[in-house]
């Protein structure tokens, strides 16, 4: 029996020495790197192995019996999740085939991004990605449905209730886009015409996407005091998940203007006692004190914005109604801070006006403040960096472990480019509110799992294969607001769906990002 047990043994230990040092055969193994996986765990030094699109390994050594077509030596460099971000208006660049690539976005580590924010996502997310995966993106993506896109599908942009009928064709919209595999609903409640809904409206749409595992996402109905005020818009955001029974996620969370800045903890509290009392609260934030929007959403009440755009532009020169709007106007622009927080970014049919503030350009033209913004009004509008936020309520609301970072990146604001760097070098390197752990948690694992997406925001064995490898010392935000189109550095590698992205720096022309879809069923 002794002798059986002996060579029982024997044969055992053969058989681990064996296997221990057989060549495995990967196709990418990233070696010695300082392995940040996004859980919000400590970071350590390791190894990272890829096949395919998958992570096949990932520990603190795979040792030297391994066999790989591409080896990265990530001695004294970051590997990351690749980052997601929860809020993008990126769509049009994905549909462009010139700006498909994402590059704004790859260059901040970001290989996932959300579009359908702020209430203009489709429903029909099957025909949409059919195009953007023929042609071939360089980034993933994923959808919202649009409380706004189905609200001017059945109603146009009039400022009126839906009937039973018009509310009930909403929702099957609002469930074609589910079924279709969106995460959620967006609303836009600030903008027209989902500025003109009210909350039971909304909580019926939100309804709809609980059998899925969706969740609500609102840029809320104020985020200042322009009409219900910022705590009341929180809440209502709250009262429409209680009342649709799912997860709700607040956008770009800020106190915008001189009205509410201070009212960060007052926002902190009602959300958390809403977590406390079982609701599913989080929130996104971008690391910039300006806001970025159109001139018109800054500065207009919405009333002037009903019934399209021929009507808007008759109201702008009614002389029975312009009283009643450069009175509005003139409040809204006290409310950001005066037309010095006001600056012209993009989308101006005057190209002398960008990068100047309405009070310089008011001067240029010797026009009053409020009759110069009614002039680019008139004219085709702009975007707008308006510089409303302050830094201590920026840096409250960024400390919450429910607020994830986010670029809601714009045509003519840096954000767009640079957010990712920006608050990495700002609150974890110059001003340290966050560790490095956290930065990479909410800007990847957390976002994952906030909005359900799968195998994707952690580095973990048989995930999918987004992946970075990053310089601490030069991930820096370029872009700023007088050149807002610098790309990010500090990305030296990046893995897509398990394909090699960039590569030393540089794009490879890889096109490997896919449509993710919610996997939920009814």
């Amino acid at each position: 029996m002794k002798y059986l047990i002996g060579i029982t043994l024997a044969v055992l230990v053969c058989l681990f020495f064996f296997f221990s040092f057989k060549s495995i055969n990967v196709e990418v193994w990233i070696k010695g790197g300082t392995i940040v996986d996004g859980t919000g765990r400590a970071a350590y030094v390791g190894d990272l192995a890829i096949i395919g699109d998958r992570i096949v390994h990932v520990d603190q050594n795979l040792g030297s019996h391994i066999s790989a077509k591409t080896i990265v030596d990530a001695r004294g460099l970051i590997v990351s999740p690749g980052f997601i971000d929860p809020h993008t208006h990126s769509i049009g660049d994905l549909k462009s085939l010139s700006r498909r690539q994402n590059l704004n976005y790859l260059t901040q580590g970001v290989t996932t991004v959300m579009n359908g924010n702020d209430g203009e996502g489709p429903y029909n997310v099957d025909r949409i990605s059919e195009v953007l995966l023929a042609n071939g993106i360089g980034t993933n993506t994923a959808f919202l449905v649009g409380h706004g896109t189905v609200r001017e599908a059945v109603l146009g942009s009039k400022d009126e209730r839906p009937d039973s009928a018009q509310l009930a064709q909403m929702k099957l919209l609002v469930d074609q886009g589910m079924k279709e595999g969106a995460f959620g609903l967006s609303a836009g409640l600030y903008y027209a015409p989902g500025s003109f809904s009210k909350t039971d409206e909304v909580s019926a749409l939100a309804a709809v996407v609980k059998p899925y595992g969706g969740l609500y996402e609102s840029h809320i109905r104020d985020e200042s005091t322009y009409n219900i005020g910022l705590v009341a818009a929180i809440d209502e955001a709250i009262t429409v998940g209680k009342e649709a029974g799912v997860p709700v996620h607040i956008a770009h969370i800020k106190a915008l203007g001189v009205d509410v800045w201070g009212k960060s903890q007052e926002v902190i509290d009602l959300i958390e006692n809403a977590q406390r009392s079982g609701v599913l609260v989080t929130a996104d934030q971008y690391p910039w004190r300006a806001s970025g929007t159109h001139l018109g959403n800054a500065l207009l009440n919405r009333w002037v914005m009903a019934d399209g755009k021929e009507a808007y532009q008759n109201r702008l020169i009614d002389e029975r109604l312009l009283p009643k709007i450069r009175a509005e106007l003139n409040e809204n622009l006290r409310r950001r801070g005066g037309a010095e927080a006001l600056l012209i970014t993009a989308d101006c049919w005057e190209e002398k006006f960008i990068a100047k503030n309405i009070k310089q350009i008011a001067e240029e033209l010797q026009m009053s403040p409020e009759e110069t913004v009614l002039y680019i009004l008139r004219n085709g509008g702009a975007r707008v960096a308006s510089f409303n936020m302050n830094e201590t309520d920026i840096k409250n609301f960024m400390q919450q472990p429910w607020v994830m970072t986010c670029s809601d990146g714009t045509k003519g604001h840096p954000r767009k480019y640079a957010s990712f760097p920006e608050k990495y070098e700002r609150f974890v390197l110059e001003d340290p509110i966050l560790s490095l752990e956290e930065f990479v948690h909410r800007s990847s694992g957390l976002v994952a799992q906030t909005f359900g997406i799968p195998e994707r925001g952690v580095l973990k064995e048989g995930f999918k294969a987004d992946v970075l490898v990053w310089d601490a010392k030069n991930y820096k935000a370029l872009a700023d607001f007088v050149d807002p189109e610098k790309m990010s550095s500090g990305i030296i590698y990046a893995f897509v769906n398990g394909q090699l992205t960039i590569e030393q720096g540089m794009y490879t022309g890889a096109l490997s990002g896919q449509v993710l879809r919610k996997t939920a069923n009814k």
